[in-house]
């Protein structure tokens, strides 16, 4: 009797969260409006893309902005630094250990001016080529053993105007075709998180 009375009126316990694997998915840029529509700061653009297609807020928090995306039984936490691009390593640092996730669930977002506009190429790690947030990345974690996904932002500028060409914005024709662009850069993320960097490098990096 005491069984079936505990039965009927004890609540269900809520399932445990806590069994999602998570996943820390950095996108780097520079904080600030007037750097918002810059090439520079894809890496916010691209989460904020999978953000809102998964209905997801990001609110401000240590460090930076923040927003949780749950899909196929994970939680992807998306994290936009608000230390500006060269300090972005001590925010990953501390969401990292506060979330209690590894490097192999780590994958950062950035720009990248070797390749075409739109231009995906994901990597399970490697050198920081002359980026200044993956260089930090690198020197406060002391590793480079971490994904990434370089968006390609193009090169067509004059020498000696790089600085100018990444800190500028969009021309109409690349705001055009750049909502279909970041839709597949949300789509990488997820294919990291279900199916692994490999697959992931060989389905998306083709593209």
């Amino acid at each position: 009797m005491g069984r079936l009375l505990k039965r009927l009126f004890c609540r269900a316990e809520p399932e445990n969260q806590e069994s999602e694997v998570k996943f820390l998915i950095a996108g780097l840029g520079n904080i600030g409006s007037e750097y918002a529509e810059t090439r520079h700061n894809i890496g916010f653009k691209v989460l904020d893309a999978l953000a809102e297609a998964s209905n997801a807020v990001f609110t401000p928090s240590r460090y930076g902005a923040v927003a949780k995306v749950r899909y196929k039984g994970r939680i992807l936490i998306l994290l936009k630094p608000s230390t500006f691009m060269n300090l972005s390593g001590n925010a990953v640092r501390y969401w990292l250990k506060q979330e209690k996730i590894g490097l192999e669930n780590m994958m950062v977002v950035v720009d990248d001016i070797a390749l075409p506009f739109g231009t995906l190429r994901i990597r399970a790690r490697g050198s920081d080529g002359g980026h200044n947030g993956l260089k930090s990345i690198n020197q406060v974690l002391g590793t480079s053993d971490y994904a990434r996904m370089r968006f390609g932002i193009g090169g067509d500028f004059p020498k000696g105007f790089q600085v100018d060409y990444v800190l500028g914005e969009w021309s109409s024709e690349e705001k055009k075709e750049l909502p279909a662009k970041l839709e597949v850069a949300g789509q990488a993320i997820k294919s990291f998180s279900t199916i692994g960097i490999e697959r992931t490098m060989n389905q998306f990096n083709k593209k």
